[in-house]
């Protein structure tokens, strides 16, 4: 039995309530329990005990990270959660500090990671228009991906030793919302990416 951790990593703010983020995590959560998987979740913008949060990442064999993006990045409440988790995890629960040695100080940063084996998902709802990215013509990602954006974040789990699973994002959420495509799809992206893998 795969045991599945969704972290929803919205925090309130004056221009969302979090609802399709919330819907997200519970279609999830849902479609995971129906496949017989064990599942917990934790609310960044509800309490959380720090320890529990370090142990949840090594209970599980999967993360899935399910955030808005703001100001092309995470949440401020979701990168508090990193510093407060994943710091109180770095004596060698979640990574043995960064993995370099003193004899040769310059290789090796980054190897620390004790969650081998383990993969992450992220899940990613935008106001941009999914033509803003692979486009050298668009001004702003200047032919960048999503993934490329969102290079930080990879580095983190990758930091603490995991494996990447194809991103899914659901695009324009605002102005030209496909709300009910962008679950099908979601369901579509679970079921291939981890749920019959």
């Amino acid at each position: 039995m795969k045991k599945i951790l969704i972290v929803n990593g919205f925090q309130p703010n004056a221009f969302s309530e979090g609802k399709l983020n919330a819907s997200l995590v519970e279609k999830a959560k849902q479609q995971f329990e129906a496949n017989n998987f064990e599942v917990k979740t934790t609310i960044i913008s509800e309490d959380y005990t720090i320890e529990e949060e370090v142990d949840k990442h090594i209970w599980a064999d999967i993360i899935v990270l399910q955030t808005p993006v703001n100001w092309m990045g995470i949440t401020w409440g979701y990168k508090k959660y990193i510093d407060e988790v994943f710091t109180a995890g770095m004596t060698g629960k979640l990574c043995l500090y960064d993995g370099r040695n003193e004899e040769n100080p310059e290789i090796n940063y980054g190897t620390g990671g004790s969650l081998n084996g383990s993969k992450y998902m992220l899940s990613l709802t935008f106001n941009a228009p999914n033509g803003a990215f692979n486009n050298e013509d668009e001004y702003l990602f200047q032919g960048k991906s999503v993934d490329d954006l969102f290079f930080p974040q990879h580095v983190n789990f990758r930091f603490l030793g995991m494996t990447a699973l194809p991103t899914f994002v659901c695009y324009d959420v605002w102005k030209n919302p496909t709300i009910k495509n962008d679950f099908i799809r979601f369901e579509d992206h679970l079921n291939r990416h981890i749920i019959n893998s």
